[in-house]
């Protein structure tokens, strides 16, 4: 696109759903679309070769839902225009900064069905299958909406690119979680894919990255209600015993003893109760095989499979506070040959502990006040 001078701005298009010359032209073809003339609600990407889509929706009194960027804040805003907005103002409400100043978020709670979602993407088959920038933004924001019931099965997914964009994708490199399409929109052409391939049916956690799920914070939420719901949330890399996937197992209890790498919490703060902890380590993206813990003094104990599980959830806790207190969160020393602790079974709060092969006092270097 860039050495055809196909390319808009922004420019390069490297690294970017990219614009192109007639990105308007093209979105003016979703009118022919019987679907959009049914729509309500319609999600449409950010990209700025969607301006157009965004617009039209605005022009047609649709509710335009945008995901927030890189879902830092929130899964949806709606844009608002405001009272009497002519077609100057609607034009600047459907650009990214738009879609920033004349914004409300949207929360989990609140009541969403989307009629259509419209998604840009670098390459696109005739078949439906789609290629994106390679972040999966795109798959988790449906997934997630699939997971808050804001999307049905017949719901049509539209994308929007040049004509050189469409090409040949071999169906082998798709997965379970990416989105395809059922639209196809050039400046020429109008594609009806006819695809069959089952659409993502739900967040599929085993793709999400520790790290991804600490820059989400609805991301946490979804999580922690699927958790609730005693649905497998084991993240990617994440080797969760079969019987710490529910929050009611957390402790491990009637497992076999797998544990081998643990992690000390200290600066828990009197009066903390063992739930707040549970629920704050969920959030995090970091819950244990088994916790132990005697109360404010000595550090909680955290149990994971095997060293990288526990130093994943080192990272995930840098932060980790439990109302203004921040916490200490370190690896254990590898315990010696003395012991429960060293032969990977630490006790549950169900009764108190009798080994304690970890520092009683804060680590060197960490403060617990």
């Amino acid at each position: 696109m860039e050495s055809k001078n196909l390319a808009d701005f922004p420019r390069p298009v490297h690294h970017r759903i990219p614009n192109f010359k007639g990105s308007h032209l093209a979105g003016q073809n979703i009118k022919e679309l019987e679907a959009f003339g049914r729509t309500q609600e319609i999600k449409v990407d950010p990209d700025k070769p969607l301006e157009g889509v965004r617009l039209l929706a605005l022009q047609s009194r649709k509710t335009l839902l945008v995901p927030t960027p890189r879902l830092r804040t929130g899964l949806f805003n709606r844009i608002v225009p405001p009272p009497g907005a002519g077609k100057d103002v609607l034009r600047a409400c459907a650009t990214a900064q738009g879609v920033r100043n004349y914004s409300v978020p949207i929360g989990l709670d609140a009541s969403v069905l989307v009629d259509m979602v419209v998604v840009g993407s670098v390459a696109v088959s005739e078949q439906g299958w789609r290629l994106g920038k390679g972040e999966g933004y795109a798959d988790l924001e449906y997934a997630m909406m699939v997971a808050m019931g804001a999307v049905r099965e017949e719901t049509p997914v539209v994308t929007i690119v040049h004509d050189c964009q469409v090409v040949p994708i071999p169906e082998a490199l798709l997965e379970e979680h990416d989105l395809t399409v059922d639209y196809v929109l050039t400046p020429t052409r109008v594609i009806r894919t006819g695809c069959q391939r089952p659409k993502p049916r739900g967040i599929t956690w085993s793709k999400i990255s520790p790290e991804m799920l600490r820059r989400i914070p609805v991301l946490r939420d979804l999580r922690r209600q699927e958790q609730q719901a005693g649905k497998d949330v084991a993240l990617r890399g994440e080797l969760l015993h079969p019987c710490a996937t529910t929050p009611s197992r957390l402790h491990g209890a009637g497992c076999p003893p797998t544990t081998t790498a643990t992690v000390h919490v200290g600066g828990l703060p009197a009066g903390a109760r063992v739930g707040e902890l549970k629920r704050a380590l969920r959030e995090h993206g970091a819950a244990p095989l088994r916790l132990a813990w005697q109360g404010p003094g000595p550090p909680a104990v955290l149990s994971y499979r095997d060293q990288a599980s526990a130093e994943r959830a080192v990272a995930c806790l840098q932060a980790l506070h439990l109302g203004t207190s921040r916490l200490c969160v370190e690896l254990a020393e590898p315990p010696g040959d003395k012991g429960a602790a060293s032969l990977g079974v630490l006790p549950t709060l169900d009764r108190p502990q009798q080994a304690h092969d970890w520092p009683r006092e804060p680590p060197e270097g960490c403060s617990l006040e």
